[in-house]
């Protein structure tokens, strides 16, 4: 899965974007908002990100600039992840330079709008840990809706469990079952 928007490039990473990953993402600040980076990050950590095996129902892309550089420089990543309770979660983080900027909207709009076209999903789940209350306003922008819950949720890079605020986008339809699980375009 790619996309493209006007000031970005997502697609899947690579073995060979492990050390730009690794100088983008190795950043306290960063990891700590995640639930399963570790801290402190490493560049094995890096390489394994990329190489593992991942579902095509849970796409994870790279965020590349492409405004203003010569090469597009990798800035963030995004996508799905699959939560211990079975459930796909959309999730991005982005570089701490680039913080500020409407790259995590811009990137989030484009990765669900091809999930909706490709993925035929119909609920997309979300979280932000409460001390981090930009991640938040982020996912209002792209449309997800606080459901009420703050739940306890493990923080891998924290070694620790942190409230976080759970979100969700409903696209509509009746099907239960679906709206729990990606379906995949025939």
């Amino acid at each position: 899965m790619f996309a493209r928007t006007e000031r970005l490039l997502l697609r899947p990473g690579w073995l060979e974007d492990a050390p730009q990953l690794f100088s983008a993402i190795a950043d306290e600040r960063i990891v700590r908002n995640l639930a399963t980076a570790p801290w402190p990050y490493r560049p094995e950590d890096a390489e394994t990100f990329l190489t593992r095996e991942r579902s095509p129902a849970e796409p994870a892309m790279l965020i590349f600039l492409r405004e203003g550089t010569a090469s597009p420089e990798l800035i963030g990543g995004i996508g799905f992840a699959r939560k211990p309770d079975r459930r796909v979660e959309f999730g991005y983080w982005l570089a701490r330079e680039h913080w500020g900027r409407g790259y995590a909207t811009e990137a989030g709009r484009a990765l669900l709008a091809t999930a909706r076209a490709s993925l035929r999903m119909k609920r997309f789940e979300a979280g932000h840990f409460l001390d981090n209350p930009a991640s938040g306003r982020v996912l209002e922008k792209l449309g997800f809706r606080a459901t009420g819950a703050i739940l306890p949720r493990f923080s891998l890079a924290r070694g620790e469990l942190a409230p976080c605020r759970e979100m969700v986008l409903e696209l509509g339809g009746t099907d239960d079952e679906a709206e729990d699980r990606p379906a995949m375009a025939a």
